[in-house]
């Protein structure tokens, strides 16, 4: 059967770094990246020209910085995408392949990232479920001592980037997305969840604080409206992707206010399903 034309527009290595470079990615930054590779248009050499690209902007001594989350090394229970027989959940937790850093694939953070974490030279943090890849020479930096108990808060590369004044791209990815809004969370009240999950050992159970995207639209475009005029969130363009560049410190902190007035957290919201 004769197929549809790609779209466009059509995007390269050089597109990507130059429209970055435009839109003001700085060379040696860190920056955490969210992305969808399917908001640029044709892009000649799909999430590998992306990450050059990315790359590129960032020179040789930046850093790049991407989620490589694992949401589905977690309790077959609360699956649901799709779900599984309750009869199968036992023999799920006792043959499930534990976390290893080095092959366990990424899910549901999509095709760059995943590039990403494979890429000559890049490092990826220890915690088995919420994970981060960086390549560049503050990867180590950025990656390293990920407590196993700490998906996103203290204790995990968000604190670290947000020490070391890295920025967050929203690269056609909306703020939904966007996990510096979950280190907030730890730094409110919040309840706390029991987190299943294949260890080194067997299954374990570690207690977390319960983490939520829930809203997360709304407080980007709060976040947004309410940047000083000098310090706005700026937009523009990749290939046809709209783009988002501001500081994660700022993020965080503006994240901080905004949850804890609308949408205090007294009790537990259920996790979505996995």
């Amino acid at each position: 059967m004769p197929t549809s034309p790609p779209t466009g527009p059509l995007v390269t290595r050089d597109t990507i770094a130059n429209e970055l470079r435009e839109l003001g990615v700085r060379a040696g930054e860190i920056l955490l990246v969210h992305s969808s590779l399917s908001s640029l248009g044709w892009v000649c050499g799909g999430a590998v020209a992306v990450v050059h690209g990315l790359l590129d902007a960032l020179g040789r001594t930046g850093t790049l910085v991407v989620p490589t989350q694992t949401g589905d090394l977690s309790d077959p229970a609360v699956w649901g995408n799709p779900p599984v027989p309750e009869e199968w959940w036992e023999t799920i937790r006792a043959t499930m392949p534990a976390y290893d850093p080095r092959v366990t694939p990424s899910r549901g953070v999509g095709v760059i990232p995943e590039t990403v974490r494979t890429w000559p030279g890049a490092l990826r943090s220890a915690h088995p479920q919420t994970s981060f890849a960086a390549v560049g020479p503050r990867a180590a930096e950025v990656i390293g001592g990920h407590a196993p108990d700490c998906r996103l808060g203290e204790r995990s590369p968000l604190a670290r980037l947000e020490a070391l004044g890295a920025r967050v791209l929203l690269l056609g990815a909306g703020y939904d997305t966007c996990t510096s809004f979950h280190l907030a969370e730890y730094r409110i009240p919040s309840p706390l969840v029991k987190v299943g999950r294949p260890g080194p050992a067997g299954w374990e159970v570690m207690t977390e604080v319960s983490i939520s995207s829930e809203r997360f639209d709304e407080l980007g475009h709060d976040f947004e409206r309410d940047r000083p005029v000098d310090r706005p969130v700026v937009r523009g363009k990749v290939g046809a992707a709209d783009v988002r560049l501001f500081p994660l410190a700022d993020a965080v902190a503006y994240a901080e206010r905004w949850l804890a007035v609308h949408r205090p957290r007294e009790e537990e919201i259920p996790h979505p399903p996995v």
